[in-house]
């Protein structure tokens, strides 16, 4: 009965996976729309520094906002066993 179940749920899957591709039609974005006006491209780096680099700095800021305004007690943090 187990395999039966298995069955069933993966020939759904499959055939729900099939539809959604059926559907949509990326021929379709070939195509303008009235009022489309697309904006020049990115260079290389521009879309490095837009995806990359501003997500990295975002990051950084709040780690950083974090460690300077953490008001944990001293006792209660991780630090590193003393070697002695």
């Amino acid at each position: 009965m187990d395999k039966k179940n298995a069955m069933r749920a993966g020939a759904l899957a499959a055939g729900t996976t099939l539809m959604m591709l059926l559907m949509t039609s990326p021929a379709l974005a070939l195509t303008r729309d009235d009022g489309d006006d697309p904006g020049p491209g990115l260079s290389v780096a521009e879309t490095l520094g837009l995806f990359v680099g501003i997500p990295l700095l975002l990051f950084a800021v709040i780690t950083g906002l974090v460690m300077v305004l953490d008001k944990s007690h001293p006792s209660h943090r991780v630090t590193k066993p003393k070697q002695g």
